[in-house]
């Protein structure tokens, strides 16, 4: 099997009209995931240390920690589906796509791109099937009494997210010469299969 790396691409040079629209698009999304895993991950860590603080000290805790935290562990693993989509960090079954090399390489990568955020999409949709149930049902959190339809609105963001990144990578590789795992990673190899070597094997 083959090994594989991604580096960054520079998507800004000699960008076309259409690069740097997907770019500028790349870009809002990317700002978007990190603020809300950024704003999640040091919510639940202040919120954690705070209430060890206070155990110790006061002898009591914060009420609705666990239960906070736990809402928060469910938007970072929705909105991190499509961080990992962004950077080429998700986990893949290569065995196929890393004998191909050249246009053969390229078109699977852009047919899973475009399967992948199919499924995205219909999970997303599902998703909001769901939340709209939760949110008509007026079910909410045991302790703070939170609407749990605002916390579950993260798996339709998440998918959405994730979905458009892979539509995104699509784009990108349909315009572009070289191959990209996401839209600004491109791919590099230390062993790739090139042609002469598929023809003298016969492939």
């Amino acid at each position: 099997m083959t090994q594989s790396t991604s580096s960054s691409g520079d998507p800004n040079k000699h960008p076309s009209g259409l690069l740097r629209l997907l770019g500028a698009l790349d870009q809002g999304l990317g700002v978007a995931e990190r603020i809300i895993l950024a704003v999640s991950v040091l919510a639940m860590a202040g919120l954690m240390s705070a209430h060890v603080v206070g155990t110790l000290i006061f002898g009591q805790g914060i009420p609705g920690t666990y239960e906070i935290t736990e809402m928060l562990i469910v938007v970072i693993t929705f909105v991190g589906v499509g961080y990992a989509a962004r950077h080429a960090r998700h986990i893949s079954m290569s065995a196929l796509y890393d004998q191909l090399s050249g246009r053969a390489r390229k078109a699977l990568l852009i047919l899973i791109c475009l399967g992948t955020a199919l499924l995205m999409f219909y999970f997303a949709y599902e998703s909001i099937e769901y939340v709209s149930a939760i949110r008509s049902r007026g079910r909410t959190s045991a302790s703070l009494h939170i609407p749990m339809w605002i916390v579950f609105l993260a798996l339709p963001v998440g998918f959405i997210f994730a979905g458009t990144q892979y539509l995104l990578t699509a784009a990108r590789n349909a315009v572009s010469d070289d191959i990209y795992r996401s839209f600004n990673e491109k791919e590099t190899y230390s062993e790739v299969p090139s042609e002469d070597d598929d023809a003298s094997r016969g492939v």
